[in-house]
């Protein structure tokens, strides 16, 4: 039984599976659940962690002000210094920043279900797509291959899990979530590394 209905026509799933050494880890995901709940905004962490790297790879500022700019609330307070949601920021920004030391999903274990799983990293393709687009605007400087990438995530957004499985879904997941990954450094670096780079050059 497929587990992934909805994402079978992504792109180039074949990247290589690597195991990321992160300098600066990401909250527990369910520290950030916690937050979520007791800041009452409605999103899991999983969508949250995807809406925070879409934002930041679309060009917007990791400033104390980001959870409403994400969420599209001005009225949510801004982060507090030391909090859960300002480590994922921080943790956040500085992997996609570093590339060396690996950027991570916030997404559930292994333990969780094949069905939890996926859906969780639907809704980290939702969130990230939302908040790039609110960042990066209409017309993003994107590579032939950036665009690729944006289009392939917004495919995967749009997809609904499946329950069952089979370890051909849970290989299939997998490469999925290593093609997001990938995908996400892509258009950071089409949206925020590049132009930062042509800046320093002019």
């Amino acid at each position: 039984m497929v587990a992934c209905s909805g994402a079978d026509d992504v792109l180039d799933l074949s990247h290589p599976q690597e195991e990321p050494s992160v300098s600066e880890p990401l909250p527990p995901l369910q520290d950030v659940d916690s937050a979520s709940r007791d800041r009452r905004l409605g999103v899991g962490a999983s969508e949250l962690h995807g809406a925070l790297c879409g934002w930041l790879a679309g060009g917007g500022s990791d400033g104390p002000d980001w959870l409403g700019k994400v969420l599209v609330d001005q009225e949510l307070a801004p982060v507090a210094p030391g909090d859960t949601l300002d480590r994922l920021r921080a943790a956040t920004a500085s992997q996609l920043e570093d590339r060396d030391f690996g950027f991570a999903l916030l997404l559930p274990d292994d333990e969780a279900s094949l069905l939890v799983r996926s859906g969780a990293l639907f809704d980290w393709c939702r969130g990230f797509v939302g908040a790039f687009g609110l960042a990066a605007g209409a017309s993003p400087p994107l590579s032939e291959e950036g665009g690729e990438a944006l289009a392939d995530l917004v495919r995967l957004a749009a997809a609904a899990p499946e329950a069952g499985g089979d370890q051909e879904d849970e290989d299939a997941l997998a490469e999925i979530e290593e093609y997001v990954r990938v995908a996400a450094l892509l258009l950071h670096g089409d949206c925020t590394l590049g132009p930062r780079h042509r800046g320093r050059l002019n």
